[in-house]
């Protein structure tokens, strides 16, 4: 299995979206329907969740049928359904925890890799695996906005994707914080929309999260211009 051909720059497309829908589907029908409703709505990007047997089939079809949408895989737990997304046509993978061989399988194939982590020592171990982009999971329960800002003093250059309690209520509240890369969400992708077939809703409630993250943009674009790597001087604590 060769390693997969990098993708566009996933942190300045996230950096620019600032919303990643998170994804429930069942089979590459839904999949599809979801995308084109998701591109209709102005949101280029969608993590698909292996929480279901039909994902991997479903990024399949989307990353062939809608190439234009970047399709990630998330819920991914091991090597290999790192594998498998690579397979599948994967832009990038999105894990609920940090492993670190999920980490070390998705850098073994080129694939940004946005792990889970809720702790100070969470991060120092993404840090060591030469991350600087990690997910906050589960946000809400974690300590939300506030804990986010405390993890950010002692790790100046680290960005974060809060995912889980993240709405269209309190997502603002996220994105205006500086070391806020973008928020994973799926208000706009609720499962009884899908299950309904009610894809002009989720296209509408796609349009409103662009109309939201833009109000956001000019501080993301601000931040994104620090380097995303954190100095030698702050990692030696000086």
């Amino acid at each position: 299995m060769s390693p997969a051909a990098p993708p566009t720059d996933l942190h300045e497309l996230f950096a620019r979206v600032r919303v990643v829908p998170v994804v429930v589907v069942e089979d590459e029908a839904q999949a599809l329907a979801l995308g084109a409703a998701l591109l209709d709505g102005g949101l280029p990007i969608a993590e698909i969740t292996f929480r279901t047997a039909g994902a991997r089939a479903a990024i399949a079809a989307v990353t062939r049928e809608l190439p234009e949408l970047v399709t990630g895989a998330g819920t991914v737990v091991n090597a290999e359904q790192v594998d498998q997304a690579v397979d599948a046509g994967a832009r990038f993978v999105v894990s609920p925890g940090l492993s670190a061989d999920v980490v070390r399988r998705a850098q073994h194939h080129g694939l940004p890799i946005f792990p889970g982590v809720a702790t100070p020592s969470d991060i120092m171990a993404a840090l060591a695996l030469g991350l600087d982009v990690v997910k906050f999971f589960p946000a809400g329960i974690n300590g939300g906005v506030p804990a986010i800002k405390a993890l950010s003093a002692p790790f100046p250059g680290l960005r974060f994707v809060p995912t889980g309690g993240v709405s269209a209520a309190n997502a603002t509240d996220y994105l205006s914080l500086p070391s806020v890369l973008a928020v994973g969400g799926s208000w706009m992708v609720e499962k009884a929309l899908v299950e309904a077939g009610d894809f002009a809703e989720v296209t509408r409630r796609s349009a409103q999260a662009v109309a939201l993250a833009a109000s956001t943009q000019t501080a993301a674009l601000t931040a994104t211009a620090v380097p995303a790597t954190i100095s030698a001087s702050a990692a030696a604590g000086k």
